[in-house]
């Protein structure tokens, strides 16, 4: 409950930096970093199933809005965090893992981490990127959308899992 208003901060955050940087920037029709995602992945370990598809539904909706895509979001954003779970468990034994706390490198050890990020982009960009080409024929083009779409927006993940947990730590102590 204590970082309640963190997480609705990193939301907004995350969302106005999506809708008004990211959907802006014209560098190269293969280069589409979705932030929005960072909120998804930076969402705490403790939180029941309902709640995070409920955050997953509020992000994807808020997102398809905003963007002018009819759903795509939203379909992409729930598929997340359904696999959240699954993907956390795959990586790390139940006893090894602690319940609570935010995904962070402190948390979980830097390889844990990046291996958790780095499945949930490419599960994330893949799904999204696949399912607006929506044709084989643009496949080339599509796998260089994903990958450069990736590295784009692990770069980010990084930058903000620091601001965020270093806000965290300093909201706690």
């Amino acid at each position: 409950m204590y970082r309640t208003p963190s997480y609705i901060l990193l939301f907004i955050v995350m969302a106005l930096s999506q809708i008004f940087l990211f959907n802006n920037l014209s560098i190269s029709s293969y280069f589409a970093p979705l932030v929005y995602l960072v909120f998804l992945i930076m969402l705490p370990l403790e939180l029941p199933p309902i709640a995070m598809l409920g955050l997953g539904l509020l992000t994807g909706v808020t997102m398809d809005f905003t963007m002018g895509i009819a759903g795509l979001n939203t379909i992409v954003s729930l598929a997340i965090v359904f696999v959240r779970p699954y993907w956390i468990r795959l990586l790390t034994p139940r006893e090894d893992m602690r319940d609570e706390g935010i995904p962070s490198r402190g948390r979980l050890g830097k390889r844990l981490f990046w291996s958790y990020a780095v499945g949930m982009v490419l599960i994330h960009h893949t799904l999204f990127f696949l399912l607006e080409s929506l044709s084989w024929a643009h496949l080339p083009g599509t796998l260089l959308r994903i990958l450069l779409s990736s590295i784009g927006t692990l770069f980010l993940v990084g930058v903000t899992e620091r601001i965020f947990v270093s806000h965290i730590k300093s909201q706690i102590l």
